[in-house]
């Protein structure tokens, strides 16, 4: 890997090639479960970050699978990086995992990759996809285990289907496949969870916030980043205020 890649090059490829490395050590393993995750956060952990500080050596790292340093905060440039997003989905064999590598720049998500492995994709901003038109009836994507009354109650509201689904990167990347059309969480996530998918959905267009409208903000000193809302922006005003509504119902 050349030291004069872009960063988005940096990112499309350090996800491919840890997706590649995730269905390769899966495939080795079959009977999965807990510690295939474990083990698959960790190898894929270890080479992203291997080559990040080969390549950007004067950038911050925020990863899940590292103990955070908050020195991080004082650092313009940081990558922002879920090696694995959705162990128990990649433990259990199926397809909604991901692989997130993001680069925040002041705050703002402006580099991400999204692998997702199982289905043979990566979406990033060096090439964000082009967006289909929102389905009748529009579709909610929800947790397939803890799926958040906001989200249900907004989708009931909207008369939209849900879409239950795994790991966080699937459902945002579902929304910019056009397999659904909402993605609305508000379960509690931390910066990396969301900042690849963030990223990528607004390269594409996409409508991204916080569920009260305002901006997604990252490298805190605090990672917590509860909810999010991804949508078409001409369906955006109207979701926020049927949340606003939920919120003091």
């Amino acid at each position: 890997m050349s030291s004069d890649m872009t960063d988005a090059l940096l990112a499309h490829a350090l996800a491919e090639q840890a997706g590649a490395m995730l269905l390769q050590l899966r495939a080795a393993r079959p009977a999965g479960g807990k510690a295939l995750g474990a083990e698959g956060d960790r190898v894929a952990n270890r080479m992203i970050l291997d080559r990040l500080r080969a390549e950007r050596p004067d950038d911050a790292i925020l990863s899940e699978e590292e103990k955070d340093d908050i020195s991080r905060c004082a650092v313009s440039r940081v990558w922002v990086i879920d090696p694995l997003d959705g162990t128990r989905e990649y433990g259990e064999g199926r397809n909604d995992w991901a692989v997130h590598v993001a680069l925040a720049i002041d705050g703002r998500p402006v580099v991400g990759a999204v692998a997702l492995p199982g289905l043979g994709l990566t979406l990033a901003t060096d090439k964000p996809p082009q967006l289909t038109p929102e389905a009748s009836p529009l579709r909610m994507l929800i947790s397939r285990t803890r799926p958040a009354a906001e989200a249900v109650a907004v989708a009931e509201a909207l008369d939209a289907e849900l879409v239950p689904m795994g790991s966080a990167g699937a459902k945002a990347m579902a929304v910019l496949r056009g397999e659904a059309d909402i993605y609305l969480h508000t379960g509690g996530q931390y910066e990396w969870d969301n900042c690849a998918p963030v990223a990528v959905a607004l390269a594409a267009g996409l409508h991204v916030s916080r569920i009260d409208g305002s901006p997604l903000v990252y490298n805190r000193e605090n990672p917590y980043l509860p909810d999010l809302l991804i949508c078409h922006r001409e369906r955006a005003p109207q979701i926020l205020e049927l949340v606003a509504k939920t919120a003091t119902a």
